[in-house]
């Protein structure tokens, strides 16, 4: 990376920024500069500056998290995709037709980004609020789109020998075993996570391409797992379905 325009105090406030997205209302200015290895002086700055525009809030105890002027950034950012509009319209029929929860995201690095989610109404919640981010080897949004990648950019990404980060006891544990469930998902055109993510939580995804057949997002239906076996055979034609709609609808926007 050419450094040759590089702004060092930025870098530090996105350290700071990320460090308390990352743990928010946990760390106090001592944490975060020791966690950081930053001088106190130049924290107590940063902190000051960022709590000044409203980047940050200062809690009760002295912890810090992120601040309201993040909720406009997340707002403009996701308007910026009619995708989300066209997920908003559509995806309402399929979650009272099957009633459970959606969700909508794209592939990021080896991450799937949330950029939308639908919720049953239901008293159990998954964490999976847009904006959120989560190892796409460990869910059916993320295996949906690595399955529309082909080895070589499989490789680019996962390439080497080291184990996957283990999220549950049922997460994949290493690259080959990632390429044999991702065949079998391209024969099928959707993904399944069996409690891979979250204990007690099944999914099945189905991407949304674009008209050159590239995958844009995906969208998935998650359930407690102890309604799976009733409900998996409903949700999988619909997500698909879903999946087909939003597919179409990008193509024309």
């Amino acid at each position: 990376m050419d450094r040759k325009y590089w702004v060092p105090a930025l870098e530090r406030a996105d350290a700071v920024l990320q460090a308390i997205a990352d743990e928010p209302s946990r760390l106090r200015l001592i944490e975060l500069s020791k966690k950081l290895n930053i001088n106190k002086s130049t924290m107590f700055s940063l902190l000051h500056t960022l709590e000044t525009l409203h980047w940050v809030v200062r809690d009760k105890a002295d912890t810090y998290s992120l601040g309201p002027v993040f909720a406009r950034f997340g707002s403009s950012y996701f308007q910026q995709y009619s995708l989300v509009e066209h997920f908003q319209k559509e995806a309402a029929s399929s979650m009272r037709e099957i009633g459970e929860t959606i969700q909508m995201g794209r592939l990021d690095g080896r991450d799937v980004f949330y950029l939308a989610k639908m919720d049953a109404p239901s008293p159990v919640r998954i964490a999976s609020d847009p904006g959120m981010r989560f190892p796409a080897h460990a869910t059916g949004l993320g295996k949906a789109l690595l399955a529309c990648l082909s080895n070589a950019e499989l490789d680019a990404l996962y390439g080497g020998d080291e184990p996957f980060r283990q999220i549950t006891p049922y997460s994949l544990p290493d690259y080959p075993s990632l390429l044999t469930e991702l065949d079998e998902v391209r024969r099928n055109g959707y993904a399944y996570d069996l409690q891979e993510s979250v204990i007690g939580f099944c999914c099945v995804a189905a991407p949304i391409l674009d008209s050159d057949g590239k995958a844009k997002a995906a969208v998935s239906f998650s359930m407690p797992q102890h309604l799976w076996e009733f409900k998996k055979d409903a949700a999988r034609t619909e997500i698909c379905a879903l999946a087909a709609k939003l597919s179409l609808s990008n193509n024309r926007s």
